[in-house]
């Protein structure tokens, strides 16, 4: 079997000096679809930060696409996030250059130095998300399910062995929300490994899937019946 893109052993998650999460251990295969539940404050978003280099992790083990990240350095931050692609609740466009200049601006951000070869890119991540006709449009020309479509997009430039969905339709309707959920899902089928933060319970219902429940300061798996 290949080796787990995510792997956490004891691990305890801390907010500045507040314990959030502690005793975690879990691991996530390439290729798989995992969701992360629990209200708003059981520690989501630290659980999340802590996989992308924003929070420490200061005590247990835990290993992300190759990276450790007991003791990761300032330094390899960037080069990690490189290896993952983070979805956020409020997409987080440059709203003053469009689709393409934004997909553009990561590209460069990361390294890309030929002109064609990015421009190929950009078309195949939009394709991939159904957004390729919109590359010419500013952000706040779209519909919120368009812009985190392209969000998306962004989060698959550099062919990430791990995306990060932080509450990827927590901003959205509910018909929005089945529309992005379906791109996540086409991803997935073909060979991303996704971990998502959501307190959409319908989203589960519909799509279910592995699941991890942040609650009393604890991560564990939950049967779906019992969410």
């Amino acid at each position: 079997m290949s080796s787990p893109v995510l792997q956490l052993q004891q691990a305890a998650i801390y907010q500045r000096d507040n314990l959030v999460l502690s005793n975690v251990n879990v691991v996530i295969h390439p290729g798989d679809f995992v969701y992360l539940i629990g209200k708003t404050g059981s520690g989501k978003s630290s659980f999340m930060k802590t996989l992308y280099g924003d929070l420490p992790l200061t005590e247990g083990q835990g290993e992300i696409v190759g990276f450790g990240l007991n003791g990761l350095k300032e330094k390899q931050i960037p080069f990690l996030r490189r290896k993952l692609g983070v979805v956020f609740q409020d997409f987080k466009l440059l709203n003053d250059r469009t689709v393409q200049d934004n997909l553009m601006f990561v590209l460069k951000a990361t390294g890309w130095k030929d002109k064609i070869a990015s421009t190929a890119k950009i078309d195949e991540v939009l394709d991939k998300v159904g957004m390729k006709s919109k590359g010419f449009k500013y952000p706040y020309q779209l519909s919120g399910g368009e812009q985190q479509r392209v969000a998306i997009a962004r989060a698959l430039l550099n062919d990430p062995e791990l995306i990060l969905a932080d509450e990827p339709t927590g901003n959205l309707d509910p018909q929005t929300s089945v529309e992005v959920m379906e791109v996540l899902q086409d991803i997935n089928k073909n060979g991303n490994t996704i971990l998502m933060a959501t307190h959409d319970y319908a989203l589960l219902l519909k799509y279910p899937s592995k699941t991890l429940k942040c609650d009393g300061n604890k991560v564990f798996e939950v049967v779906q019946k019992t969410v």
